[in-house]
């Protein structure tokens, strides 16, 4: 099994990788199909179901997938640019993109949320549609938005296309448990063989210089969100909290009454400001979805800026250990809050931290692999409950959580000697049945939990 780490670390932009970036990314895929029709075309229309309908609003589900059809994308995407697209788009009521002839699109008749109609294949789905001079549909396809900017078509979904499809790869494991077997045989770390993986693929090169620039745009966010202050969109009120806390983090620094806990702290305000920035729409990383967004990187951050002996040079190891387990999770679970609540996303993030924290510590593949259950583990049953379907409340101050569980989890793993009772592959499984068995209402439509108990929501 082969999932790149560009895969599991993608640049774009929030609220949500699968409900903002899945969308536009579908609709960039549907102007490809337009431009290889032979058809006119003098129309578009989109329809949005199941999370991606209940949810849509507040995590701009709607804006993204009209700026995708006019051909934006998350990973170049230009928010001025954006903002008078858009604007244009309402005002004029037509779609320029390139390559296509002028095509109608009215957002406020052409773009609806379908929360009657739940599409088959997953609970994001959404229809796009072209049509002709008389208004009728020529060409139609339906998507679906998997989790971390993932898309699938119908067809894709149904036929199971396989992500690994390439060249060959050395060493094709599926589970951690295949994981650590040829680690132990071939005498290679996780990140050695993830990084031979990558090198079949793409290139040494380009994996350095790719992962160099992910952590960049991660570190950026981060201190983009430790600057910036005001309220969040939406309509919560939500203000932000990461620059004031690091604020005081810093006059405290040095202080000899600083209790020992404060630590808890720095990891949080590095996960919150990323969070921050990612509910205000703002460019992050998935890791391995925007919800999810700030536990990876206030990970590496707490690992770069308050470990004794740590080393940049250690960034790629980190990352490639992290997407290795990632990749696990998602091949034989989830990664989708709107799948499996938000075990899938938070739990999925802290378990790929706690093992690229683990890894860079010196922790063998068995800790490794033990960290990342054990981070995983106590995420187990998370439910994801979005209130007012922002990417908020209680997704911002989670991340925080999260990073301090990833730590913890990293730490406890490197004090024993790998060997443990429940392995990962038994607990990714237990999370994935625990999604199957989820309430439909926990798994990010808005409609249980904080999001309804909250009030003046």
């Amino acid at each position: 099994m082969f999932l790149s780490v560009f895969d599991m670390f993608k640049v774009g932009i929030g609220p949500s990788s699968s409900h903002t970036m899945g969308p536009m990314v579908a609709a960039a895929r549907f102007l490809d199909k337009m431009r290889a029709s032979p058809f006119v075309f003098h129309g578009l229309r989109a329809s949005l179901h199941g999370s991606l309908a209940f949810t849509g609003v507040g995590h701009a589900t709607d804006r993204a997938t009209i700026l995708g059809l006019a051909g934006f994308v998350p990973d170049t995407y230009d928010a001025d640019k954006a903002d008078a697209a858009l604007a244009q788009i309402k005002a004029e009521g037509v779609i320029h993109p390139e390559g296509l002839p002028e095509l109608s699109f009215d957002p406020a008749q052409d773009l609806i949320f379908d929360f009657d109609t739940i599409l088959s294949g997953h609970a994001n789905g959404m229809m796009l549609m072209a049509t002709d001079a008389q208004g009728d549909v020529t060409l139609r396809e339906t998507y679906y938005s998997i989790g971390g900017g993932f898309v699938m078509t119908e067809a894709e979904l149904a036929e199971g296309k396989d992500i690994e499809e390439g060249a060959p790869i050395p060493f094709p494991f599926k589970t951690a448990a295949q994981m650590l077997e040829m680690s132990e045989a071939s005498g290679r770390t996780i990140a050695e063989m993830k990084r031979s993986n990558e090198a079949a693929r793409g290139g040494v090169d380009n994996l350095r210089s790719g992962t160099k620039r992910l952590w960049q745009v991660m570190n950026d966010c981060i201190n983009r969100g430790l600057s910036s202050e005001g309220e969040l969109p939406g309509g919560l009120s939500v203000k932000r909290r990461a620059k004031g806390i690091h604020e005081k983090l810093l006059e405290e620094r040095g202080m000899n009454l600083t209790a020992p806990h404060t630590i808890n702290d720095w990891m949080s305000v590095y996960a919150m400001a990323v969070n921050e920035e990612n509910a205000a729409g703002g460019q992050v990383v998935t890791a391995p979805t925007n919800g999810a967004a700030g536990v990876l990187p206030a990970t590496l951050r707490y690992y770069l800026d308050h470990v004794p002996g740590a080393s940049e040079a250690h960034i790629e190891d980190f990352l490639l250990t992290a997407a290795a387990i990632g990749g696990l999770v998602k091949y034989n679970a989830s990664i989708s809050g709107a799948e499996a609540g938000c075990q899938a996303e938070v739990g999925s993030a802290a378990a790929m931290a706690a093992a690229g924290l683990c890894a860079v510590l010196g922790g063998t593949p068995q800790q490794v692999e033990n960290a990342a259950e054990i981070a995983l583990e106590h995420h187990l049953g998370m439910t994801c409950d979005p209130v007012k379907g922002l990417v908020q409340v209680p997704c911002i101050e989670r991340n925080g959580l999260g990073a301090i569980k990833a730590v913890s989890a990293a730490s406890l793993a490197l004090r024993g000697d790998g060997t443990h009772l429940v392995p990962l592959d038994a607990c990714i499984e237990t999370m994935r049945q625990t999604g199957v068995d989820m309430s439909e209402k926990y798994k990010e439509t808005s409609l249980g939990g904080l999001a309804v108990n909250v009030p003046n929501c």
